[in-house]
């Protein structure tokens, strides 16, 4: 699949649906994007790293040390009670805005 540029406003919204699923590293959330993308947003560090740090910050997200798979001190990040709510808020504004597009384009 062709690759995409991130629209303003999804990097939160997909950072927080992989983390939905369970813990993750940084590279594993930028994996699981990719996966749950089909291929079609790639995260890099530079725009990943800052906005888990923004979400950690805001309390949408904790974080622990511990060890990857390959061995190595990782920062994994999971979802906190008020992550999961704005992933939730995120998602019905998304869901609006997809359907007014799709509505958009069919008028």
């Amino acid at each position: 699949m062709k690759k995409t540029n991130l629209l303003q406003g999804t990097l939160d919204l997909l950072i927080l649906k992989a983390l939905s699923m369970g813990p993750l590293h940084g590279l594993g959330v930028s994996l699981r994007i990719r996966q749950i993308t089909n291929g079609a947003f790639e995260v890099g560090p530079g725009s990943l790293f800052p906005a888990l740090h923004r979400m950690e910050e805001a309390g949408w997200l904790s974080s622990e040390w511990g060890e990857s798979e390959n061995n190595r001190r990782a920062k994994f990040y999971q979802l906190t009670k008020p992550g999961r709510r704005q992933l939730e808020t995120e998602a019905k504004h998304w869901t609006l805005i997809s359907l007014a597009i799709a509505g958009a384009l069919k008028a």
